[in-house]
């Protein structure tokens, strides 16, 4: 090739690299997650800490949000947790969905926490200020994740909450224990943004259904000790954009560079 031609392919390949749709297959990873039979979210959203995710659909006309919170417990035998905080950005007021990993083969236990304070979560649930139903959770496969799932009853013309997730290493009794107070626990937090101009984009149905489904059950979890919650657009990358790429996002730049570099 004419040396005159290089910068013209040079800059062909860098628009490419920084397209919307490239930055968006590069954040979109929550949009890969397999759900069993029956289970659909529209939109989802890797969340910026401790390697969780969130999906979920929100139903404005009758205030419901359906949710699945997918993340690895601190240690096997440990927990995960994700909820909703209406009145602060900390641990302190949020109405929290709880997994604890089961024994063996069985399938993780759902709880739910009114988190009051900072005070040990005991065996028992407590009723949510937003009522909870359809309470579930499974083993999610490689990397020891847990899923959670069920339904919050919110309260008419929400459109954006707190949000904070944690993840534990072990219960006794039944009750989750203690989680670490590292930068990533303490920081686990964001805005739910469910209306709006963010929330208007286009939302991202999830991949086809896995065989199976989650054990239920009526019990779930503990909070966040997070700091000011900051506000993170949801990744919503269409999965069928993502089965047509059939790469990944760094797969995309190598395939680039080569088709670069076979002009050359």
């Amino acid at each position: 090739m004419a040396a005159s031609t290089m910068p013209h392919h040079l800059a062909l390949l860098l628009l490419l690299l920084a397209s919307p749709a490239a930055t968006r297959l590069a954040s979109a990873a929550c949009a890969s997650e397999k759900f069993p039979a029956g289970r659909a979210y529209a939109t989802c959203e890797d969340l910026p800490k401790l390697g969780a995710s969130l999906h979920w659909t929100y139903d404005a006309s009758k205030n419901s949000l359906s949710v699945a919170f997918v993340a690895a417990p601190a240690a096997p035998g440990g927990w995960v947790a994700w909820g909703l905080n209406p009145t602060g950005e900390g641990m302190a007021g949020t109405q929290a969905l709880v997994a604890l990993a089961g024994s063996g083969s069985a399938s993780p236990t759902v709880r739910t926490y009114n988190i009051t304070g900072y005070v040990p979560l005991g065996k028992a649930s407590t009723p949510l200020d937003f009522p909870a139903t359809d309470l579930a959770a499974d083993a999610a496969g490689s990397g020891g994740k847990i899923r959670v799932y069920g339904k919050l009853q919110l309260r008419k013309g929400m459109k954006a909450v707190n949000q904070v997730w944690q993840v534990g290493a072990s219960a006794t009794g039944g009750a989750p224990d203690k989680h670490a107070f590292q930068a990533d626990n303490l920081n686990a937090k964001s805005k739910l943004v469910l209306a709006g101009k963010a929330a208007a984009e286009a939302p991202s149905p999830s991949p086809a259904p896995e065989a199976g489904g989650p054990a239920t059950s009526s019990g779930g979890g503990a909070g966040s000790d997070s700091g000011a919650a900051s506000s993170i657009a949801p990744s919503k990358l269409p999965n069928a954009a993502v089965a047509a790429a059939g790469v990944s996002a760094p797969a995309l730049l190598v395939l680039a560079l080569v088709g670069f570099l076979a002009t050359v």
